[in-house]
């Protein structure tokens, strides 16, 4: 079995982090240099790299067995962490229910339901 395991950028690894755990998702594993979190086997590495222009065009996909359930967790997001929840779950042209936010450091989600 293959995983794909991406790296995810962060101007401060620390609220970074915090927003991912907001999330659900929990750290696996931490030192100076990244920290590896995991939601339901969904694995991400927090890198205390930012660069403006690479962050605002990463984006990655993350898929839920209940989207409306899971939207949830992004209640009150916006304003503790500064962020954008760009659009709510709804019907997308490709078939898929999906919502979008951005994390503290402008990388983009795609929150999908199975």
């Amino acid at each position: 079995m293959s995983k794909a395991c991406p790296f995810v950028p962060s101007k401060d690894i620390t609220t970074s982090i915090a927003f991912y755990e907001a999330l659900g998702f929990e750290v696996t594993y931490r030192d100076e240099s990244v920290a590896t979190m995991d939601y339901e086997g969904a694995t991400i590495v927090i890198q205390p790299y930012f660069n403006a222009n690479w962050a605002r065009n990463w984006m990655a996909q993350l898929r839920v067995d209940d989207l409306d359930e899971w939207w949830k967790r992004t209640e009150g997001l916006a304003e503790r962490f500064e962020i954008e929840i760009l659009s709510p779950p709804a019907m997308q042209p490709w078939g898929k229910r999906t919502g979008f936010l951005s994390d503290p450091s402008d990388a983009l989600w795609h929150i999908v339901e199975e």
